[in-house]
């Protein structure tokens, strides 16, 4: 069967079709070294009632006082000590899903969040404060944009979102501009990576793949056709679920060496692409359950969720298809995604404020519980480098790390 190569072409700003693409006890009071004396008051919280309690504060006081201390210090509460993470606030409609988070590499205290109903929030201190960010370019029609990807390569970056949106800066953010897209884009637009000066790599939920190296002004197919035309191909080739695919993603992640793993949109396969391959490669699933998420590990190799709470990870490193089960504290709610904070130390989060750690690649994990008071799913762990992180949840649920 012949296949057609399509190009993205922009005359005059427009993105121009070539040619049809298929294609999250006790009270214990201190008083500080008074030369020779030094005093601790530990009273257990169950034999107080309230009167006790107002007394013995009171009395621990008038002790502290007594001995010429300026503070009485109390310790933090026992969940604040086991978190590595804390809330932040945000200026946004409580039912926004966030969605992505970058900083630009230039100034790492400047940074970008994403979300639905066309949320664009930008701070200027590492994270800790956020203030909503106006773009007029897109704000000209009467869409509800659901901001999906954004990416940083020095000052220059790309914001992608449904409807078809693409937007540019090369100033760190300070101006973006609208670059004009074709209504005949296969599919929507849910993945742009900076790849170097004027030049990005953009992925919609349908598979295609372009390229570009002039700040947008044309862009090039990097694969020959959609995942739905490859599978039409291929299904005779003993790809379970392969005829039940509805024709998208349900997630796509791209290794630093510009490798693809992408889930398909019922998780009953996942599909890979590698630089120089003309189409997606389609792969069975090795588990039970549907697949849920798949990203690449630190060291190459590859990490699985499936739906229910199971976590899987390869065997070795590159694409494969043997897989071990890890044995993870989910309390039943699924994992949504895993991010990694360094070869050996990285995040898990999921419904529910599902947050685990691991400290040994993965082989172990344990339950953090920060999030757990939170109503809220986390959906996304980003990790901007080892001392800036971020975990991004639903009903604008956005977790910093505290390192």
């Amino acid at each position: 069967m012949a296949t057609t190569t399509t190009s993205l072409h922009i005359l005059d700003r427009n993105i121009i079709l070539k040619s049809s693409f298929n294609s999250l006890s006790t009270l214990t009071t201190f008083l500080p070294q008074n030369s020779k004396t030094r005093s601790r008051i530990a009273v257990p919280k169950a034999c107080l009632n309230r009167r006790q309690l107002l007394a013995d504060t009171a009395a621990a006081t008038a002790a502290a006082i007594s001995l010429g201390s300026s503070a009485f210090v109390l310790p933090a509460r026992s969940e604040d000590q086991l978190s590595e993470w804390e809330r932040v606030s945000l200026p946004i409609d409580p039912g926004v899903v966030l969605l992505d988070i970058a900083f630009v590499p230039d100034d790492p205290s400047h940074g970008f969040l994403l979300g639905t109903r066309q949320t664009l929030l930008e701070t200027k201190d590492r994270g800790s404060t956020w203030a909503p960010r106006s773009i007029p370019s897109a704000e000209d029609e009467d869409f509800n944009y659901r901001f999906n990807c954004i990416s940083f390569q020095g000052k220059e970056g790309w914001i992608v979102g449904k409807p078809a949106i693409l937007l540019h800066t090369s100033d760190g953010g300070d101006s973006w501009e609208r670059i004009p897209l074709s209504a005949e884009l296969p599919g929507d637009m849910v993945y742009i990576k900076a790849t170097g000066d004027k030049s990005a790599e953009m992925v919609t939920d349908e598979g295609a793949i372009y390229v570009t190296s002039n700040r947008g002004y044309n862009w090039k197919a990097a694969v020959q056709e959609t995942v739905s035309a490859t599978l039409n191909r291929t299904v005779s080739s003993g790809i379970s679920g392969a005829s039940y695919y509805t024709g998208t993603f349900n997630t796509v992640n791209r290794s630093p060496e510009g490798n693809y793993v992408a889930v398909s949109s019922r998780g009953n396969f996942y599909l890979t692409w590698e630089p120089g391959q003309p189409y997606w490669q389609p792969h069975n699933r090795s588990v039970a359950r549907r697949i849920q998420n798949m990203g690449w590990r630190a060291d190459g190799g590859l990490w699985l969720l499936v739906r229910g709470g199971g976590l899987y990870l390869s065997k070795g490193t590159g694409i494969t298809e043997e897989f071990n089960e890890i044995p993870v504290q989910s309390r039943g709610f699924g994992i949504l995604d895993v991010g990694y904070r360094s070869q050996d130390e990285a995040w898990a989060a999921g419904g529910s404020g599902v947050l685990l750690k691991t400290k040994n690649s993965g082989k172990t994990w344990t339950r953090d519980k920060a999030a757990d008071n939170i109503a809220a799913n986390l959906y996304s762990v980003k990790f901007i480098n080892d001392k800036q992180g971020f975990v991004l949840g639903n009903d604008g649920v956005l977790l910093k790390y505290l390192g």
